[in-house]
């Protein structure tokens, strides 16, 4: 398939904004229970939700950009009974309601029983809606049957393990920078490692069972299996929409190291991030902004594979 920068940047962005968003009504949720907060920790939430907010919505501008007509865009939500990609619309819309009433309450540093209470709500809400919407996107994909690649059962869980490790890589980040503890990052950096090599185990699994899952010959595509077909005349005089965006190629070696030089951003610097903050905390500040940049990175590239190395069926016709 196709690989548009526009999607993918909209899978990139907004899966690391809704994880951001799901680890921080996660910890809005837990922390009511310690009572009244500290100023650092209130303006680190608040950050951390603006942030979100930010990488949500370029995602969702970006998604626009791969539309035929996208000023038509609002009308895909009607079809939320049938279609992955309208309740993902709808879910996506939602998720601000309690993300912004969580902005509020935080804003407005009243904490007594009924904020605490609301807070927490508007936490959980938030962390249930970030989940449920990235999920949507996945389904997107997964429920497609005429791409093999897509329709896996490991292509759900990849998206949330995703949208976890970069979510929780910029919480973190945002942690140390205004909450610096030098035995803190050791933790910190213990988690980002223990998700990159999850996500890492995910990916080399999916890969081998992609690569042995062949497709369809040519005789099967037309109805004579077992046979062996030969085009002598191309369907098409020249590119056209099913050359455009179902038949794109990458190079078996070029799709080796690229996949290698994705499992060493995002899971290979957080373990080596990981050993060097065990060896020496107080180099936490340092490691962790390269190791945010390499997880967004090697992300992006596990993206841009997921839709440059599938394959439409329509394709044994061409």
């Amino acid at each position: 398939m196709h690989p548009a920068l526009s999607v993918i940047f909209f899978t990139t962005l907004s899966g690391a904004g809704y994880g951001l968003l799901v680890w921080l009504g996660i910890s809005t949720s837990l922390l009511q229970s310690r009572g009244k907060l500290g100023m650092e920790l209130v303006s680190l939430q608040l950050i951390a939700a603006a942030i979100g907010i930010v990488l949500v919505t370029v995602g969702l501008l970006c998604s626009l950009g791969h539309l035929g007509k996208p000023q038509r865009a609002w009308r895909a939500m009607s079809q939320w009974r049938t279609s992955w990609l309208s309740r993902e619309g709808v879910l996506s819309l939602l998720t601000y309601l309690p993300t912004m009433a969580m902005i509020y309450l935080l804003w407005q540093g009243k904490q007594n029983a009924d904020t605490s209470g609301m807070l927490a709500v508007a936490g959980l809400l938030t962390t249930m809606l970030a989940l449920a919407t990235v999920a949507c996107t996945a389904m997107i994909y997964a429920s497609l049957k005429p791409i093999p690649a897509w329709s896996h059962p490991l292509v759900l869980p990849g998206y949330l393990l995703f949208a976890l490790h970069t979510g929780a890589a910029l919480l973190f980040l945002l942690m140390l920078w205004r909450l610096p503890d030098v035995d803190a990052g050791v933790g910190l950096s213990r988690i980002l490692a223990v998700l990159g090599v999850l996500a890492a185990l995910l990916k080399l699994l999916y890969w081998r069972e992609t690569d042995r899952g062949a497709l369809p010959t040519r005789g099967a595509a037309v109805g004579l299996p077992g046979r062996e077909v030969e085009v002598f005349e191309r369907p098409h005089t020249e590119a056209n929409y099913i050359t455009r965006e179902m038949a794109f190629e990458v190079a078996r070696e070029n799709g080796r190291l690229l996949r290698w030089l994705a499992l060493a951003l995002f899971a290979g610097v957080p373990l080596l991030a990981a050993v060097a903050i065990q060896a020496s905390p107080k180099a936490a500040a340092g490691f962790f902004p390269v190791t945010v940049v390499a997880i967004l990175a090697g992300t992006f590239i596990e993206r841009w594979l997921f839709f440059a190395q599938a394959k439409h069926l329509v394709t044994r016709y061409y």
